[in-house]
């Protein structure tokens, strides 16, 4: 059954679970010149690294049961182990249901909070300590573009943070007024 709170048809999810997905060259940052975002889908794992940033990787658990609704394979916290520039940082992302609210990913990497939150159907912001820094898209495909607000100042660590947690779990997802819509026309007569 498709889950109608994404924002696409089971017909075409972002990710289709193939372990070759994910781009294996730079993306080109703005602030900070090119960015490696490696998404292998199959080992469940997400690196992000560039010369002027700090390593980030994300890996799941062996045995985490599989969520073709997120790249990096599951939204179980426990099952995944996220470091940052080599030091443990922790995790959550939320439940994944119906308001877009349900699709955020919260992380505590050294003294920074961290939350990437859906704000329209393709795009999450990303915020640090509360503040918002800036936007991310990706099709969980482990194509990311991130879109800096002005006078937002990121740090490094900041945007490979927001890289891994795009690629990881896809960015995104459609409005409870979008929704309503769609239950409201699918019981009209056609």
């Amino acid at each position: 059954m498709h889950d109608p709170s994404l924002p696409f048809s089971d017909a075409e999810p972002p990710f289709n679970g193939d372990s070759t997905a994910g781009p294996s060259g730079p993306v080109a940052d703005e602030r900070f010149g090119p960015v490696d975002v490696l998404l292998d889908a199959g080992r469940g794992t997400v690196v992000v690294a560039g010369g002027a940033l700090p390593e980030v990787r994300l890996v799941r658990a062996d045995g985490a049961k599989p969520n073709r609704y997120a790249p990096i394979g599951t939204r179980d916290g426990a099952r995944l182990t996220l470091t940052v520039d080599g030091g443990p940082a922790g995790i959550r992302p939320a439940r994944a249901w119906i308001p877009r609210r349900s699709y955020r990913v919260d992380v505590r990497a050294d003294a920074g909070r961290y939350r990437l939150v859906p704000c329209s159907a393709a795009a999450s912001r990303f915020l640090r300590d509360g503040r918002r820094l800036g936007e991310f898209t990706s099709r969980g495909d482990g194509s990311v573009a991130a879109d800096w607000l002005p006078g937002a100042d990121p740090q490094p660590q900041d945007a490979a943070v927001g890289y891994a947690l795009a690629a990881a779990f896809g960015t995104g997802g459609r409005s409870l007024g979008d929704l309503l819509v769609d239950v409201v026309d699918a019981l009209l007569p056609g």
